[in-house]
Parts: C-alpha cells; sequence; structure tokens
C-alpha cells in the first residue's frame, strides 16, 4: 500500500486540481451575474411594498374590512401580503394571535398516512405559510410565537364550533373548500378579529364542481364590510414566464 502524502500546512492554499467552470468566461449567459434574472434576496424584509394597483388594493382592504376574499392566479402575492398583514397586526398589539389554516389536500398525488402529531402533519400543507412568515419575522421569533401559542397552526377540520376573537385568521388555498367548508370558516370569525381567504378559483384540487370559492366570492361581494379582491395575470410577481404560461394554460 502506499504511502499517504504528509500534509504541508505552507501548501494548504495551493490548488491541487482543475475545475472547469459550468459557463465558460466567453458565454454570454451568465446564472448568477444576468441582469435580467436580478438575484433575490430572502432574508428578512422590514417593509413590503405593493408592486401594483392590485396589490394596494388589497394591503388597503384588509386594513379596513374584518372580511376579506383574494382570489387570484399563482404568484400574484396573495398569500404573502396576507402574512404581512397578519404580522404586522400581531406587533403593533391589534389581535393577540395569529392563526392559520390550509386544506390538507394533495395537489394530484396521494401521500399516504403522514408521521407525527397535529403539527408536524401539517407542516408539508403549511410550508408556503412558514415560508412568508419566516421572511416576515426570522426563524427564532417564528418557533417562539409557535411555542408560545401566539401563532396557532388550525386544520379546517378541526375549526367547526370556535369563535376566534382578538385574532388575524388567514385561510390559504381556499379553492380547495367546498362551499360548506367555507361557509364554517366565514362564521367563525368573532369579535376584534380579521379573516383573509385567499385561494385561485382556477387551480383546484377538488372534483369539478366541489371548490366553493368562487360561489362564495360572487355572493359576498355585495354585501357591505366584506371586501373581494380579484387580481389578475397581469398583478402575478413571480418569474416573468409565470404570466406567460398562465395565458395559455
Amino acid at each position: 500500500m502506499a504511502k499517504r502524502r504528509r500534509f504541508d500546512p505552507s501548501n494548504r492554499n495551493e490548488k491541487t486540481h482543475n475545475v472547469e467552470p459550468l459557463y465558460a468566461k466567453s458565454s454570454p449567459w451568465d446564472p448568477l451575474n444576468n441582469p435580467a434574472f436580478e438575484r433575490r434576496d430572502q432574508s428578512y424584509v422590514r417593509k413590503v411594498k405593493p408592486q401594483n394597483a392590485n396589490q394596494s388594493l388589497l394591503l388597503e382592504a384588509m386594513a379596513q374590512h374584518s372580511l376579506v376574499i383574494a382570489a387570484g392566479p399563482a404568484g400574484t402575492g396573495k398569500t404573502y401580503l396576507a402574512i404581512t398583514a397578519a404580522v404586522e397586526a400581531l406587533e403593533a398589539g391589534r389581535v393577540d394571535r395569529i392563526i392559520l389554516s390550509r386544506p390538507a389536500v394533495e395537489a394530484g398525488e396521494s401521500l399516504g398516512f403522514l408521521p407525527g402529531d397535529l403539527q408536524e402533519k401539517m407542516s408539508p400543507f403549511l410550508r408556503p405559510l412558514y415560508d412568508a412568515l419566516n421572511d416576515r419575522m426570522g426563524g427564532k421569533r417564528l418557533k417562539q410565537h409557535l411555542a408560545e401559542g401566539s401563532i396557532e397552526i388550525a386544520p379546517i377540520g378541526f375549526m367547526r364550533g370556535r369563535t376566534l376573537n382578538n385574532a388575524f385568521v388567514v385561510i390559504d388555498e381556499v379553492q380547495n373548500c367546498t362551499y360548506g367548508q367555507i361557509k364554517m370558516l366565514l362564521t367563525r370569525l368573532g369579535w376584534h378579529s380579521t379573516m383573509v381567504l385567499t385561494g385561485d378559483p382556477d387551480q383546484s384540487d377538488l372534483l369539478e364542481g366541489l371548490s366553493g370559492l368562487r360561489e362564495i366570492a360572487r355572493r359576498l361581494e355585495a354585501v357591505p364590510g366584506i371586501a373581494v379582491v380579484r387580481l389578475t395575470d397581469k398583478d402575478v410577481v413571480r418569474h416573468p414566464l409565470v404570466a406567460s404560461m398562465l395565458g395559455v394554460l
């Protein structure tokens, strides 16, 4: 067996191998330094600004109404803005807690039985909400609020019979709820609370005709004190191709 080469500290910075770059220096495209795809900072953002008129309308609606329905395609910022408003209300002392809920419906595939307690079972479905909360308050503060109960995960199936007072309630992916489920959720609204329902009527994972979001939004649009904000493909703030694909899919 050959002897191992003795380590020499003086050669710590010596390059012992050559690595070919994935993108040659002469290449016109660089995945990290292309101005068309500016790298976004995913760290905590202290202030969130609306990117278009409908996002401004949604933020104003959440500040002025106790019940808001935000309906629109993917990538329009519905969930993120709702979480932003919830965190701001909690930190300003306008509410005592944030309640998050989302239907446990798989997107076209069955995951089987998930291990763990209730929070662990719901965690995969609530990952987008956790990501938005983490962006708004940081991981350490998020864990503290979850431990204290000021941020609560409440599965839709366990919401019946509750009265949600002094809370900011965010119900995400409402297009995967039936008419009866949405009616039950809406009637949970209590004193000094705000409830925001977000969803895309065109991306339901339920069987055809079971989603109740479109009908609920239509009926409540004429009710005073309730805001129904409809976002469109022009409000998409994700990759520009998302808006282009939604126009043809």
